[in-house]
């Protein structure tokens, strides 16, 4: 998620292959087989009959960069521990009131060299921050109910209905008119422009907690919830040129909110500003925007250390319920993982997702084609007793 513009400019060749035959890993605390059983989905594969190669690679990539450092495997996904310290002197431990272990702490704010759209993307996030603090002093009902119903538009149409689960992991269809849509609605949400913004996510997916994952709390809660979007560096260095969205450059629509994205959630804070004066542009630019980012950036943090795992999806994802409320279904996380191409989060009747909801009324009058979702037998794989 870039917040100002491309982040990506110097293409890398960083290809990555799954294991293709038996590989015995040791560390100085275990010694494993990793056994390719022939699936397409490396998920699917196992160690021992326990683990996925996704997770076998990952210890094999700590055991290259932290040598001297013991690996533990946890029920519900590998970290690393803090017995020993870190070869560059970060301070590591485990994430409060969960089993996941940082392996190393990422520092973002000091000790580099902060390029221009850095700068420019803290400045935003900053910028909305400070907005928002004018709330408590210019309150009124109509401000008010505009946030809430900006924060449905661009949070739930935009963000994850377009952004997400349409354009990232095309779990449905929709006539393009209405893509299109959908997709302006998620540039007003500010957290960058479709292109981008899906780049990092596939990214997210292919690496999903492992040394190349974008934002992940493997390098500290705090990095995967916000801090990873002030260093792109680090981003490029370790997924390269966006190659992953060629379904979307070569749509002009969404070069076209690529190349003017900025300029659009500027055009629409003028119009609040002249709709409603400074109580609109508080509540509907600065309150919205915070409270839209913080949930979206949730997903990313507190889903991967809190709550409960159903599936087998190898990496650390989490069923969150209070994450869902707030994020429109966003929250039932390992369900995501374990089924990316699943048009529906909420894989339990009881699992509210305000999303699904609306990508079915969408599907009852015609409007969403192609619903994906996972059978039966797609479930049995990933089920932990597989």
């Amino acid at each position: 998620m870039a917040l100002i513009t491309s982040l990506l400019s110097k293409p890398k060749s960083l290809a990555v292959s799954p294991p293709q035959r038996a590989t015995t890993i040791k560390t100085r605390s275990c010694s494993c087989k990793v056994l390719n059983f022939g699936h397409q989905n490396p998920k699917f594969n196992q160690i021992n009959g326990e683990q996925s190669p996704l997770q076998a690679s990952f210890i094999t990539r700590l055991n290259r960069s932290y040598s001297n450092r013991k690996v533990l495997a946890l029920a519900n996904g590998v970290s690393v521990g803090a017995n020993e310290p870190d070869p560059e002197g970060k301070t590591s431990g485990r994430i409060l009131l969960s089993n996941v272990v940082v392996q190393r702490k990422k520092e973002v704010f000091w000790g580099r060299k902060w390029n221009t759209l850095d700068m420019a993307t803290a400045g935003v996030v900053v910028g909305m921050h400070l907005l928002s603090l004018f709330a408590p002093f210019h309150f009124n009902w109509p401000a008010f109910w505009l946030a809430v119903g900006l924060y449905g538009v661009t949070g739930l149409l935009g963000i994850t209905l377009s952004f997400h689960r349409n354009l990232s992991h095309r779990s449905f269809k929709v006539p393009k008119w209405l893509e299109y849509f959908f997709a302006y609605c998620g540039v007003q949400a500010l957290q960058g422009n479709p292109i981008d913004w899906v780049s990092t996510h596939r990214y997210h997916h292919q690496f999903c907690d492992s040394d190349r994952d974008p934002h992940s709390p493997i390098e500290g809660f705090w990095f995967s919830h916000m801090s990873w979007l002030f260093d792109t560096d680090t981003v490029v260095e370790r997924c390269g040129e966006p190659t992953n969205v060629g379904d979307l450059r070569q749509q002009p629509f969404y070069k076209f909110l690529q190349g003017t994205y900025i300029l659009h959630p500027i055009a629409l804070g003028v119009l609040l500003y002249a709709l409603g004066g400074f109580p609109f542009l508080v509540w509907g630019m600065g309150v919205r925007i915070v409270w839209v980012y913080h949930i979206t950036w949730l997903v990313n943090s507190a889903c991967h250390v809190w709550g409960k795992q159903a599936w087998n999806s190898g990496d650390l994802s989490r069923n969150n319920w209070w994450v869902a409320l707030l994020a429109f279904g966003e929250g039932w996380h390992n369900n995501h993982h374990a089924f990316e191409y699943s048009a529906r989060h909420g894989l339990e009747w009881w699992q509210l997702d305000m999303t699904w909801c609306v990508i079915k009324f969408l599907q009852v009058i015609g409007q969403a084609t192609e619903v994906k979702l996972p059978t039966e037998v797609q479930k049995k794989r990933m089920a932990f007793s597989s």
